[in-house]
C-alpha cells in the first residue's frame, strides 16, 4: 500500500504505516501536496515502481474551510486550494493512474453529504463535493468497458481532526445532532464502506454514491 499525505503531518503517516505493516502488508509513504500536477504524477509513478501496478485508487484529499459570512467572505486564495485539492487532484490521480489499473481494478472517491445538502458556510467545500459525485458517476461508465470500477462513498459528519479545526465552536458542539441519528460519526464507521467497494463482493456496483450520513439522503 502507498500512502500519500500532506507533508507535515509524518506522525500520522508513520502510524498509518504501522497498522498496514502490522496486518502484513508493506507500506510505503510519499509525503507530498496534490495540489500540484506534477506531485500527483510523481505518487503515481512511486507506486509503479513499488507494486507493478495499481489495484485499488482511493482518493480522500480534501481542503476545507467555514465561513461563517458566506460567498463574501471566501477568498479567491481558499477557493482555489479548495478546488485544486478537491477536484484537480482527484482528475489528475485518476487520470495518471487508470494506464496502470489491470481489469478488475477499482477507484473509490470521497464525495460527502455535502454534495446534495450544502452548509452555506461550505459553499465552496459542498461544490467540489458534488462535482466528485458527478465525475465518479462519468468516469464510470467511461471505464466500464476496460472492467475497472468507480465508485464514490459519500460520509456526513464525522468525527474527524479537520472539524474543530476548520469549524467555529458552536458548530462544532452541535455537530452532527441534525442527522436522525442524532450524532456524528466516528471514522470507524465509514471505513467498511471503502472495504466493501474495495473487495469482490461489490464487483457489481460501479458509478454509485454511497452514503454514510447517520439517515440524510444523499441525492446528487
Amino acid at each position: 500500500m502507498l500512502i500519500s499525505y500532506l507533508a507535515g503531518e509524518d506522525e500520522d503517516g508513520q502510524e498509518t504505516a504501522r497498522l498496514v505493516e502490522e496486518a502484513g502488508r508493506k507500506a510505503v509513504l510519499v509525503p507530498t501536496d496534490l495540489v500540484e500536477e506534477a506531485a500527483c504524477a510523481e505518487v503515481v509513478d512511486r507506486a509503479v515502481e513499488e507494486f507493478g501496478r495499481i489495484d485499488i485508487l482511493v482518493n480522500n484529499a480534501a481542503y476545507q474551510m467555514a465561513q461563517p459570512g458566506g460567498i463574501a467572505d471566501i477568498t479567491t486564495e481558499q477557493l482555489d486550494r479548495v478546488m485544486k485539492t478537491n477536484l484537480y487532484a482527484l482528475f489528475w490521480m485518476c487520470q495518471k493512474a487508470l494506464p496502470h489499473m489491470p481489469r478488475g481494478s477499482c477507484i473509490i472517491n470521497t464525495s460527502s453529504v455535502q454534495a446534495s445538502s450544502p452548509s452555506p458556510p461550505l459553499l465552496d467545500y459542498a461544490t467540489t463535493k458534488a462535482g466528485i459525485a458527478n465525475f465518479t458517476r462519468g468516469l464510470a461508465e467511461m471505464v466500464a468497458g476496460d472492467g475497472i470500477r468507480v465508485n464514490s462513498v459519500a460520509p456526513g459528519p464525522i468525527w474527524t481532526p479537520l472539524i474543530p479545526a476548520t469549524m467555529p465552536a458552536e458548530q462544532v458542539e452541535s455537530f452532527g445532532r441534525s442527522t436522525p441519528l442524532g450524532r456524528a460519526g466516528q471514522p470507524a464507521e465509514v471505513a467498511p464502506a471503502f472495504v466493501f467497494l474495495a473487495s469482490p463482493e461489490s464487483s457489481y456496483i460501479t458509478g454509485e454514491v454511497v452514503a454514510v450520513t447517520g439517515g440524510k439522503p444523499v441525492t446528487v
